[in-house]
């Protein structure tokens, strides 16, 4: 196996991250269980800051939603949306025995295995159409959408290329040719090795 010959030393902290719709939380959480670790993901840290904005979010689909949509232009206006999520993160990865899912957190925390998950924007369109039962051409618009915004907001406010500077990540798993059940095989084989 390509991880023979590798020393590996007992790290508990586990971050994936990855574009929209690229099957980071589903990845994240089946990891968290079989590893007994504990999950926290970047979205539902986002999502608790909407509600407390006065916002009703409901379902993993909520982004992509009009409503969804319009926090994530309230939040592009300021900073320290993502500041705030991002510190929490920080916090439970320092206290380790996690499994984080992130758009930042790679680039940011110094502990951890890092892992990016790719996948054509069309896959992801296709993954997101079908999830959230709306039309490939509607979701292709969104994955655009949320690509360009994402790369934006992080240069912008951190300095790093987001999706073109993969230089932090100890993995790289491209989930274009594999199904939901090998891409979560392919990262718990290889977290199960780390951790």
């Amino acid at each position: 196996m390509f991880l023979e010959g590798f020393h590996f030393t007992m790290v508990a902290v586990i971050i994936i991250s990855g574009y929209p719709s690229v099957g980071k939380t589903t990845v994240a959480k089946v990891v968290a269980q079989h590893l007994k670790l504990g999950y926290m993901g970047g979205g539902e840290a986002l999502m608790a800051m909407a509600i407390r904005k006065g916002y009703k979010p409901s379902g993993e689909d909520w982004w992509d939603t009009a409503e969804g949509m319009a926090f994530l232009r309230e939040r592009s206006g300021n900073s320290q949306f993502d500041k705030d999520v991002d510190n929490e993160l920080l916090e439970a990865v320092d206290k380790g025995n996690m499994v984080v899912t992130s758009y930042t957190l790679p680039w940011l925390a110094k502990k951890g295995w890092k892992f990016w998950l790719s996948a054509s924007a069309e896959n992801r369109a296709r993954r997101m159409s079908g999830r959230d039962r709306i039309s490939y051409e509607d979701a292709v618009k969104v994955v655009r959408t949320r690509d360009e915004e994402n790369r934006n907001l992080y240069s912008k406010l951190y300095g790093f290329e987001f999706g073109y500077d993969l230089s932090v990540f100890d993995f790289v798993v491209s989930t274009d040719r594999l199904s939901k059940e090998q891409t979560v095989e392919s990262v718990l084989c290889i977290a199960k090795r780390l951790v």
